[in-house]
């Protein structure tokens, strides 16, 4: 999901003179890194991860797009609201000078690649594939996974694997729940037994 807005007015950009900023304006790397050092507090402040920035020509504007994400997802409500606070705290600046530009607050989609601790925490239930460090792939389902090591069940069988063991990981795209996939007594779904992480054994280490 996501919202628009350009310099603080839903789906409209600026309609400013375009200016160039002294010295032929930030190359477009430079605007990215300034962009992150703005909105990451302000992502933090409204309990969200700020994932990506991106900023790329759309016609005569340009697009700034802030991907966020947070543990249990973010509602257009939540995107909205940071949208507001982006956009007020860039009004606030001269970071992007006065060429009309539109902003876009968006939570990732099913295609973000999981490579962070937290990108897999949030993929507890999911069905993804992953390219494996030492070479192959492997395609399982996220049964836990904390900052150390993931868990997946892997044709029925759980096996653990450290983040350093994993490559870039995809979830799946699913029609209905694969069968054969229900939790174990105790659990919720999805969710690990409290050791789970800890200690599978030797024989579920993924080896």
């Amino acid at each position: 999901m996501s919202v628009e807005s350009g310099r603080g007015r839903a789906r409209r950009a600026s309609s400013r003179p375009e200016r160039r900023a002294p010295g032929g304006g930030a190359s477009r790397a430079e605007l990215v890194a300034e962009l992150t050092r703005l909105v990451a507090p302000l992502a933090a402040a409204e309990g969200m991860d700020l994932e990506e920035v991106d900023v790329r020509p759309a016609g005569r504007r340009r697009l700034v797009r802030i991907v966020v994400d947070a543990d249990g997802g973010v509602s257009l409500d939540d995107v909205a609201t940071l949208n507001q606070a982006v956009s007020a705290r860039l009004d606030e600046t001269d970071l992007m000078g006065t060429a009309p530009y539109v902003l876009e607050v968006t939570s990732p989609g099913v295609d973000r690649p999981l490579t962070e601790p937290r990108h897999w925490r949030r993929a507890v239930g999911r069905l993804v594939r992953t390219a494996l460090a030492d070479g192959g792939q492997v395609e399982g389902r996220v049964v836990a996974a904390d900052d150390d090591a993931v868990v997946l069940e892997v044709a029925g069988r759980r096996r653990r694997f450290g983040h350093g063991e994993l490559g870039r990981g995809r979830v799946q795209v699913e029609f209905r729940r694969a069968e054969g996939t229900a939790p174990a007594d105790g659990e919720a779904d999805g969710e690990a037994s409290d050791d789970e992480l800890a200690d599978l054994g030797a024989d579920e280490a993924g080896n």
